[in-house]
Formats: structure tokens, C-alpha cells, sequence
């Protein structure tokens, strides 16, 4: 009955938005309180899963720092020209017919150190400027970026095989079945309008570069450092070299430092005045405010599912035990994580209790070192696949591309669906041949 209740929810969502033309915002919390009602939720506990700790306040308290303070980056480096730079270099460099794979490559690397949306944050402005001096729609190389990013999150490590699949390949059919979604445009809310800067006037482009991914340095260190000396983990002891690491790998204190240093670089060294960069940190703030509130909306619905326990009785149901084949305990653990992430949308809460459930039979099939690697890369398919209005995701990638709900699913649902498959496939024939 609580799924049949999540289906009614989601479709009035769909009507208060694609029908209705409701405010984003403002129909995610309406939803989100009516199936917290009609999954017969405690009134006193409706309020903190819907715009408390659990919900909307446990997106925007993380995301805040990341999204404001990497939108102002943007703009710092938009405003300056870095962008225009990195732009003209790149098509100089590849070319208008190999923009795609220049675009997944950066923005697959990127993705290995950087979470989802401070990828997509600091590189959004970078990838408009790029297809606007290219002549192609944004989401001509915003597809490539979405994947690679999407890819390097579920997999670890990631898997250049889905990457490849549903970046430029996918993008061709995408244009086919949804050309309304390939406008050519010359703004978008997320990032403003394109300029036109005189190219000597512009910083040079390992300058703008440095400064665009300036907090994956910082995580990059982290990265390595934790392979080298605590074996990829956080210690549980750690010393005062593990505590400085962790404390600058932190993406909200990576992007403060990286917000001091776009200041500078961007700013200052530029010769701009301090009210010419406030305006630039004003805009920028301006840009990314709707798109938080947006994405803490979505966490509205994920508390409702997570503090209900809907999340907990779906995992009940996927409770199994006994011997099973390599084979069958891979497919049953992407499909426990795809059930939990249709279900609830979070696919790092998809993810983490697919793992917990998928513990026992492991221990109930000792003796195949490999087995936990490709159960491990499963869970991190299946908790990609169809991403949809209760997904944080969803929403990021709609208003950054400034698309309607019905383009995201169309491109972004389609999107994850595929990369989930084609993760799913590739481990299979690993599992059959190692495992």
C-alpha cells in the first residue's frame, strides 16, 4: 500500500508542476507533507522529515557552502574571461567534432575526486562557454559531462565503459527522440549570458584552469595521501597530517579556500575592483540560490521516505540468505539497490543499505576474493538507474540545463538508466570470466 501511495504522491508532484506551473519549490514541500499523510506518519514527526534534519535541511546543510560558493567561483571566472579562455583553447585544441570526448575525459577526472554537484557546479559555466563558442546546444557536450560525472559517483573504480555508452553515444539518439531539448541558447539562469572578451584581455588559460577546479586539489592530495598512508580510509586514530588533510579535503572547506583564491586570481589580479567583484559574488550567489532551494526540496520527499521507514520495509523484503552463484548475487544486489533508489531517490542511501543487505549472503559464500569487488560495483549500478522526482539529481540537472520536467526524464532518467544497464552488463561478463 505505502508504494501505491508513493506512486499517488509522485504523480501530483507531476501535476503541480507540468500542469499547474506551480513553483518547483513549492510543489516538492506541498508533496512531500501529503505523502507524509498518506503514509500515516506521526503529525510531530511530519515537520523535521519534511524541512528538518532529515529533510530539506539535510540536503541544504552540507550543499549551502558548495553550491553558493562554487556558482560565485563560476561567475568569478565567467566575469573575468577565464571561462571565454578555456572555451577557445579547447575547440583550438580538439576541435568542434571531438568537443565531446574532451569535455567526458575532464570531466570523468574531475569526477573521481569531486562529488556530483561540486562538479557539476564548477563546471557548468566552463562547458556553456565552450558550446557557445562551438555553435552547439548545451546539452550537446552537457550530456558527455552529466555522464562521466554520474559514472565516476557509482563506481569505484569507475568504469570508462558506461561513461563512453551514454556520453556522446547516447547524445545522438537523445537528439533524435528529443530535439526540443537541443535549443541552442545563449543564457541560462544557472550561469547568465554569454559575453563576448577581448582574448588578450583574458587570463591565460592554465590560470583559469587552476582556479575553475582549485578545490580538486585539495581532494586529489586527500586522495592520494589516504592510499599512500592509511590505506584509502579514514583513520579511526588519526594524527595531526590525517586531521589537516581531512579538514582541507572537506568539499565545503575546499571551496571556501578556492573561493579566496578565485577572489585573487580572478579579481583583484586582474586589476577589478572590489565592488566590480562583489557585483560578480552577488550574481553568481543570485544564480545557484533557486537551483538549492530546488535540490532541497527533493530532500523533503527522500526524509519522508527514510523517516516513515519505507526505505527499512523495502530492505525487509530483499532479506535473503543461503548459498546463491557469483552470477545470481550480483544481479540480486543491483536490484536491491535499483528498487531502494526508485524507491527513495538518494542513491548514496540506495547504495549504503543495498551493502548492509547484501552482507550476509556474502558470508554465506566465502572464498571468492573478487565476488565483494563486483558485488560492490552492482550495488553502485543499481543505485544510479532511473533517477526521477525524489532524486536531488533530477532537479540539479533540470535547472542547470534549464529543461522541462519532461525533458529531464527524457534526457536525464534515460541517461542514468543506461549508464546503471550498461555498468550492470560489463560486471556480469567480469563476474563470469574472474569470478
Amino acid at each position: 500500500m505505502e508504494f501505491v501511495m508513493l506512486v499517488v504522491s509522485i504523480l501530483i508532484l507531476l501535476v503541480l508542476i507540468a500542469k499547474l506551473k506551480l513553483n518547483t519549490f513549492v510543489s516538492l514541500i506541498i508533496t512531500a507533507f501529503i505523502l507524509a499523510l498518506l503514509l500515516g506518519m506521526k503529525p510531530m514527526e511530519i515537520p523535521n522529515a519534511v524541512l528538518g534534519s532529515e529533510g530539506v535541511g539535510n540536503i541544504l546543510g552540507p550543499n549551502s557552502v558548495i553550491f553558493i560558493f562554487g556558482g560565485m567561483i563560476g561567475r568569478l571566472v565567467a566575469d573575468a574571461g577565464g571561462s571565454y579562455r578555456i572555451a577557445k583553447t579547447l575547440i583550438d585544441w580538439f576541435g568542434v567534432k571531438r568537443l565531446q570526448w574532451a569535455v567526458l575525459i575532464a570531466s570523468f577526472i574531475i569526477g573521481i575526486s569531486m562529488i556530483f554537484g561540486v562538479g557539476m557546479v564548477l563546471l557548468i559555466p566552463i562547458v556553456f562557454a565552450v558550446a557557445i563558442e562551438a555553435g552547439v546546444p548545451l546539452l550537446y557536450l552537457g550530456i558527455s559531462m552529466t555522464a562521466a560525472l554520474s559514472s565516476a559517483q557509482g563506481f569505484l573504480p569507475p568504469q570508462p565503459a558506461p561513461t563512453a555508452v551514454a556520453g556522446p553515444a547516447f547524445t545522438k539518439l537523445a537528439q533524435k527522440y528529443a530535439p526540443d531539448a537541443f535549443q541552442f541558447k545563449t543564457e541560462i539562469e544557472a550561469v547568465g549570458p554569454a559575453k563576448k572578451y577581448d582574448l588578450k584581455a583574458t587570463p591565460n588559460f592554465g590560470l583559469s584552469v587552476l582556479t575553475s577546479v582549485f578545490p580538486l586539489v585539495f581532494m586529489i592530495i586527500a586522495t592520494i595521501y589516504k592510499l599512500i598512508y592509511t590505506g584509502g580510509v579514514t583513520p579511526k586514530n588519526p594524527n595531526t597530517v590525517d586531521q589537516i588533510v581531512e579538514f582541507v579535503a572537506n568539499p565545503a572547506v575546499a571551496m571556501t579556500i578556492a573561493l579566496v583564491f578565485a577572489i585573487f586570481t580572478m579579481g583583484i589580479w586582474q586589476k577589478k575592483t572590489m565592488v566590480e567583484v562583489g557585483k560578480s559574488l552577488n550574481e553568481g550567489m543570485s544564480a545557484v540560490a533557486g537551483i538549492l532551494l530546488i535540490v532541497g526540496g527533493g530532500g523533503a520527499l527522500r526524509g519522508v521516505l527514510v523517516t516513515s521507514g519505507l526505505s527499512d520495509k523495502i530492505a525487509t523484503i530483499f532479506q535473503a540468505g543461503g548459498a546463491m552463484s557469483p552470477i545470481a548475487i550480483v544481479l540480486f544486489a543491483w536490484a536491491v539497490a535499483a528498487v531502494l533508489r526508485v524507491s527513495v531517490g538518494s542513491a548514496t542511501v540506495a547504495g549504503m543499505t543495498a551493502a548492509g543487505i547484501v552482507t550476509g549472503i556474502l558470508a554465506a559464500n566465502p572464498g571468492n576474493t573478487l565476488l565483494p569487488v563486483f558485488v560492490a560495483l552492482a550495488i553502485g549500478a543499481g543505485s544510479l538507474i532511473a533517477s526521477h522526482v525524489n532524486d536531488a539529481g533530477f532537479w540539479i540537472f533540470k535547472e542547470f540545463f534549464d529543461l522541462s520536467v519532461k525533458q529531464t526524464f527524457q534526457i536525464w532518467t534515460v541517461l542514468e538508466t543506461i549508464i546503471s544497464v550498461t555498468g550492470l552488463i560489463i560486471i556480469l561478463i567480469m563476474t563470469s570470466i574472474f569470478a
